[in-house]
């Protein structure tokens, strides 16, 4: 089972909502797009390529390298045919492994049974052939494989990543209710934004999406922050093959950028901590972060976006209080933001409509399993009556 050599599908997961992004990025990464589902995109490539990608992608989850697929009706024939790939040539017999799932078949409820069966097969076929065995667990740091089972179909991947892509590892201060990384990157990839004009954050939190952005607007690839996946624990990985490709990576990264990033927040304990995450990331010295309400908030002249993710609001009192903190975005958008492109994240339409602005584009996202819309403004320099402000 030489993975290093061949070529092979290489499957892309992400959340709902982002699959659009993520072919414009393996389009711009020159990958081919083979087929897409609601949370996939499929390309092709070789190992290296899978490397590449984990350094590369922005919006998706795990990077999956196809091993095999076959026919399995019930456990046991998936026990069988599983114990016959050669896992002696992938898996060290002194490392360790995990195997996760993707199960829609009609006898299984717990998708822990056929994870388990997967994990039996790989241990009995390795001890047969080395006299020992891995260990195993639910731990993702190190080799991983997946368990792709539908009806009477099973496919076995590699999971490259290890750890999902959302983790690069910045941030070390999470505070309340954080924006997934790669959520945070599909959401500036929908405005547009590349650097060239300002991006204005207010309600800042953890500082996700302002560093997102700088990494964006940096060119700097998000997967250079992490120093484990999972391709690094599987037999024949070449490390000096890796450092080239990383090298490779952090050449295509700018040292400058046309436009400022600010970051605000009202709490000086979230500006803290997203100045510290920041740092991490190794972006400090290109976001400017503030302590201000919202609406204080410096817009400087020259255009750009201005991009807000408020509160959604789950309960009565709270949604209540926020009605009036939706309608001063509104007002913060016509009164400073003109001559801007204004965007809100939000989880709640309801609360939305006290913007009292027209939205130009109302584009669908997944945060979890709250379906959200991130509303687009045209903020036209000029007189709000001219420009359609409500």
């Amino acid at each position: 089972m030489n993975l290093w050599g061949r070529k092979s599908r290489i499957v892309i997961t992400c959340a709902k909502g982002i699959v659009p992004f993520l072919k414009d990025e393996l389009r711009f990464l020159e990958f081919p797009i083979h087929s897409e589902g609601t949370a996939s995109v499929e390309t092709e490539g070789t190992m290296e390529d899978a490397m590449r990608l984990n350094l590369f992608i922005r919006t998706g989850h795990r990077i999956l390298f196809f091993l095999e697929r076959f026919k399995a009706k019930t456990p046991d024939e998936l026990y069988r045919t599983v114990h016959e790939l050669k896992w002696e040539e992938l898996i060290p017999e002194e490392g360790y492994f995990c195997v996760t799932s993707t199960v829609d078949h009609p006898a299984i409820k717990d998708t822990r049974f056929p994870n388990v069966k997967c994990k039996d097969a790989i241990v009995d076929r390795i001890r047969s052939i080395r006299g020992r065995r891995p260990d195993s667990g639910s731990e993702r740091d190190r080799t991983v494989i997946h368990l792709f089972w539908k009806d009477d179909m099973a496919s076995i991947f590699v999971d490259t990543s290890g750890q999902p892509l959302s983790k690069r590892g910045y941030r070390k201060i999470p505070l309340k209710a954080p924006m997934q990384e790669t959520l945070a990157a599909g959401v500036i990839l929908a405005t547009g934004w590349k650097g060239s004009d300002h991006f204005i954050n207010p309600m800042c939190g953890s500082g996700t999406l302002a560093i997102e952005a700088a990494l964006i607007g940096l060119g700097r690839p998000p997967g250079l922050l992490r120093s484990n996946y999972g391709f690094m624990h599987l037999k024949g990985f070449d490390e000096s093959s890796w450092r080239e490709i990383r090298r490779k990576a952090r050449a295509t990264a700018r040292d400058w950028m046309d436009g400022k990033i600010i970051a605000t927040d009202i709490s000086a304990e979230a500006v803290e901590g997203a100045r510290r995450n920041a740092q991490t990331a190794g972006v400090e010295r290109w976001i400017e972060f503030g302590i201000c309400p919202y609406e204080a908030t410096p817009v400087p002249n020259g255009g750009g976006v201005v991009v807000i993710n408020p509160e959604y609001g789950e309960r009565l009192g709270e949604k209540e209080a926020l009605r009036e903190v939706y309608k001063g975005i509104g007002d913060f958008f016509k009164k400073r933001c003109q001559g801007y492109r204004g965007y809100i994240f939000t989880g709640n339409l309801d609360l939305a409509k006290r913007v009292g602005l027209r939205t130009t584009r109302r584009i669908l996202f997944y945060n979890a399993n709250i379906e959200c819309r991130l509303l687009e403004y045209d903020l036209y320099e000029g007189s709000q009556k001219k420009n359609g402000f409500q």
